[in-house]
């Protein structure tokens, strides 16, 4: 499935790239109105941009998926549970180290005056639960206006982590479990979000020590919350807090970029997973 026809990035290249992996059988379906998935061996949510922005038909999506028993990955409760980014505290409880994380039901000034004193810090990041792409995401320091357009409403909040501009976020890829490729994405100059269209950039790097046990743990963490037994993919985003621990940004499991002109295999090992899904469900 993919975004909707209106939304503003280009998935071109990135269904091209499913497509070399995945041969011509391939169909791609706007997930806002994809039609009848019931004759489809398996669906990928890996282009459903835009999620964010029209929560009510997203999850009336995947409960029509969950209802006419379609072959998903990942499956449906994952989808669900990894749409809203409370998740982090639900990995916190099971003890990975995640960036600090506060969640308020209506945000006020107040609440950003007691998450800086809890985190002790002059620099807050603020987004929505549901979020992508960078949507609805802030850095505000001491005495800055809260934003209109985020005022009363759900968000978290997170202490600003220095190191995402300093030396920026690693991601980190598996596949059925299997580890495969490994990126350091870093903002442009003054930034701090990393994404390609705002002018990030990403190079393929060696995991630093202690990156893919984190990686290996937030994942298995969230497999076993979850009764699933091995995710088809994940993408685990995390970076280096002032203290020099690793700590788990976000647990991409619904629509990652998967950054396949980094593994050393091109997307072989992906498409081989895909590949083992079918036969296995066949």
């Amino acid at each position: 499935m993919t975004a909707a026809p209106d939304y503003f990035e280009d998935s071109s290249p990135a269904r091209a790239n499913y497509r070399r992996l995945l041969g011509d059988d391939i169909s791609f379906r706007h997930w806002t109105d994809p039609g009848d998935l019931t004759h489809f061996d398996l669906v990928l949510p890996l282009l459903v941009w835009g999620y964010q922005r029209d929560c009510p038909r997203w999850f009336a999506l995947l409960n029509q998926l969950e209802q006419q028993q379609i072959k998903i990955a990942n499956p449906v409760s994952v989808l669900r549970w990894n749409s809203d980014k409370s998740y982090l505290l639900a990995l916190e409880q099971a003890d990975v180290l995640v960036v600090p994380t506060m969640i308020s039901a209506a945000l006020t000034v107040k609440d950003l005056e007691q998450a800086e004193q809890k985190f002790g810090t002059d620099a807050l990041v603020i987004k929505p639960p549901i979020s992508g792409g960078a949507d609805g995401t802030y850095r505000l320091k001491t005495g800055e206006s809260l934003p209109e357009d985020m005022a009363g409403k759900t968000m978290l909040i997170q202490p600003f982590q220095p190191a995402i501009a300093q030396e920026g976020e690693y991601s980190l890829f598996y596949f059925d479990g299997h580890f495969s490729h490994a990126i350091l994405k870093r903002p442009a100059k003054g930034d701090f979000r990393v994404q390609e269209f705002l002018g990030g950039s990403e190079a393929r790097i060696d995991c630093p020590v202690g990156v893919q046990e984190l990686a290996v743990q937030a994942r298995r963490a969230a497999e076993q919350m979850l009764g699933v037994e091995t995710l088809l993919y994940a993408r685990v985003d995390m970076l280096r807090d002032p203290d020099g621990h690793f700590r788990l940004m976000e647990l991409e499991l619904i629509e990652p970029s998967l950054f396949f002109e980094h593994a050393a295999d091109g997307g072989a090992m992906f498409a081989g997973t895909v590949q083992a899904k079918l036969c296995q469900d066949a």
